[in-house]
């Protein structure tokens, strides 16, 4: 489908400015405080926001690869028995959604959005809205996000992506809660009692 080589590229640049830049630049305008985290150690915390760029930016190779380059694309294995038209319908209802429902959740999360985990400043511990079905909507979103686009473009680097970032998530996750409770103390308790994880 051609419009389609044309269009993810697209979408996955408003994905990047929803689901980062855009948060991002109103977090510091509105507090003075720069809500990127991830330093450049040798930590384990730093090590994740290293390897969720990597992840990023193969997600970007292979849908410019699909956009540009029917012959490289080759390369990546199609998963022939998956370019269906219902899969491909599915992947796209996936992305949108999950575009919607993270700038749901970032508009929810307002000054309290970070990029990885900020010792520095106390954040509000938000439970309200998506934040009361989903303790990390914006994961969510980005893990169901992933999934779409292996949905639309099945092949061997967007499965490894999908899994990959499932799992980088799963990690981060767990940090935040450790710290969040460090943080929030009984609150954060209460709430994790009573709201999953993701869903």
């Amino acid at each position: 489908m051609i419009w389609l080589k044309f269009y993810l590229p697209l979408y996955l640049v408003l994905y990047m400015m929803v689901a980062f830049v855009l948060p991002s630049y109103r977090t510091y305008k509105q507090t003075g405080i720069n809500p990127v985290k991830f330093g450049k150690t040798d930590n384990a915390h730093d090590y994740i926001g290293f390897v969720m760029k990597i992840l990023i930016a193969l997600l970007f190779v292979a849908v410019f690869i699909y956009s540009f380059s029917d012959n490289v694309y080759q390369y990546l294995v199609p998963i022939s028995y998956l370019m269906k038209d219902l899969f491909l319908i599915i992947g796209l209802i996936l992305i949108h959604l999950s575009l919607l429902w993270i700038s749901v959740a970032q508009y929810q999360m307002s000054y309290s959005w970070r990029i990885g985990i900020d010792e520095s400043n106390k954040t509000e511990l938000i439970t309200k809205g998506l934040f009361s079905y989903s303790r990390n909507p914006i994961f969510l979103g980005m893990i169901i996000s992933v999934g779409g686009i292996f949905f639309i473009l099945p092949n061997a680097l967007t499965f490894f992506l999908m899994l990959s970032t499932y799992i980088v998530i799963q990690i981060q996750i767990r940090q935040e809660e450790e710290f969040l409770k460090k943080q929030h103390g009984e609150q954060y308790l209460i709430y994790k009692k009573t709201t999953k994880r993701l869903f």
